[in-house]
């Protein structure tokens, strides 16, 4: 149960509140059909980390597959690094989300400068919280799932219920796109928001029988998932329009609330956003900090102690923080959930044809299912860059060359790192 809590709260945090109308604004009126797509082929990709995670439960996770498909080699230490980067980019999402619902808390129109003020000190907040020891990261999340997904349900429930529990469809506005393109970028921004369930296969050493307990609870966290996603799809998109899902893309669901039931709706979605996304960050950093760790121990990333007292992993903390804290700063809602997406179904798509080519065998998976979740990571990250590529095409040369500098980081710290060549005499 811990780690179906921590899975869900690394999701929810971030597949709700940050993402519902970044992706009603690539799909269009079918945004609910998008969560449910996405859900299947997240799916699909939880098939590889459950085989190989029950055969080979670590509190590795990703590094720890990768490694055993690939070996110490570029391609295992720049996904990893992919990973671990879109993680940190989640944190950052998530944090920007909250600084934009708790300002709905406040009158009129706030100055710009206090998203970044807020998000940079949620991302604080959870550090302190995580140096303060693993067992209070894991009673945080564990109440804070509780909390979450029961508050969100009531949200969704007063919100269709105030619409006669009917969703209709909504005019798309004129900046969405409802085209099969537009839907499929839709879908792989909602992979984004089903991705927190890898954060479960980091605590394989730590779960009671986790030859079978990781697989079932990276399933029971998808299918909570799932069923809280599109109630509340289908609240948000009964209640606003389209046009006003878009135009309140960053708080879309406190918009949704106020015409259901007033100001106090707003309240609660905001409050209960607060505490969706703070327990999102913690736990996401709480993962990533393990991740990193784990590639120094593996040899696959130089580590620094930059004159700082304690073991490997308070490190990694202070560098996830100080990576998500520039992100927060400088980067809006819109362009982190892009890079976030492009790096995790780039890394995605590395693991299953590392698992298709070198493990299918030892860990029992069937290739049919394996080819099916690389096909589908690359048709949604294929519509992806194609329609960013035609409204932002920045972000797609800040994401290939991000993408591109790491396998150059790896490939050189690697090489400088092997044992010369010698010849006997």
């Amino acid at each position: 149960m811990g780690a179906v809590a921590m899975g869900t709260g690394v999701m929810i945090g971030a597949g709700i509140f940050a993402l519902t109308g970044q992706i009603a604004q690539f799909a269009g009126p079918l945004f609910p059909l998008a969560f449910l797509v996405a859900a299947v082929i997240s799916a699909f990709s939880a098939y590889t980390y459950i085989k190989v995670s029950n055969k080979y439960p670590s509190a590795g996770g990703i590094a720890m597959i990768l490694n055993k498909a690939y070996g110490p080699a570029t391609i295992t230490g720049g996904a990893a690094l992919l990973m671990a980067f879109s993680m940190i980019i989640n944190e950052s999402l998530v944090a920007r989300t909250f600084a934009t619902y708790t300002l709905q808390l406040f009158p009129g129109d706030p100055h710009p400068v206090f998203v970044p003020i807020l998000a940079l000190g949620l991302i604080v907040f959870a550090f302190l919280v995580n140096i303060a020891g693993n067992r209070l990261v894991g009673g945080i999340s564990k109440a804070a799932a509780i909390v979450k997904i029961g508050g969100i349900l009531v949200f969704a429930l007063v919100a269709l219920a105030a619409a006669g529990f009917s969703f209709q469809p909504a005019r798309a506005s004129d900046g969405a796109d409802a085209s099969i393109m537009g839907f499929l970028a839709g879908v792989a921004l909602a992979i984004l928001a089903y991705k927190g369930f890898t954060t479960i296969t980091n605590s394989g050493a730590e779960i009671a029988n986790p030859h079978r307990n990781v697989g079932r609870a990276i399933m029971i966290a998808l299918v909570i998932c799932l069923v809280v996603y599109m109630l509340v799809a289908w609240a948000v998109g009964s209640t606003l329009s389209i046009d006003e899902i878009v135009a309140a893309r960053d708080y879309s669901l406190a918009e949704a609330a106020r015409p259901a039931v007033g100001e106090a709706g707003v309240w609660f979605t905001v409050l209960l956003a607060i505490v969706a996304t703070a327990s999102g960050v913690i736990a996401s950093i709480f993962a990533v900090s393990r991740m990193i760790a784990m590639l120094t121990d593996m040899k696959l990333i130089p580590h620094s102690h930059f004159g700082m007292p304690g073991h490997i992993q308070q490190h990694t903390l202070v560098y996830t923080v100080v990576a998500a804290g520039v992100l927060a700063a400088f980067f809006d809602l819109g362009r982190i959930a892009s890079m976030g997406a492009i790096f995790y179904l780039v890394m995605d798509v590395i693991i299953h044809w590392g698992v298709l080519r070198r493990m299918r065998e030892d860990v029992g998976a069937n290739p049919v299912v394996l080819v099916a979740a690389i096909l589908f990571d690359l048709i949604a990250l294929g519509a992806f860059v194609i329609m960013k590529l035609l409204s932002d095409p920045f972000i797609i040369a800040v994401s290939a060359g991000g993408i591109a500098a790491i396998f150059v980081f790896e490939k050189v710290y690697l090489v400088r790192r092997a044992p010369p060549n010698r010849t006997e005499t």
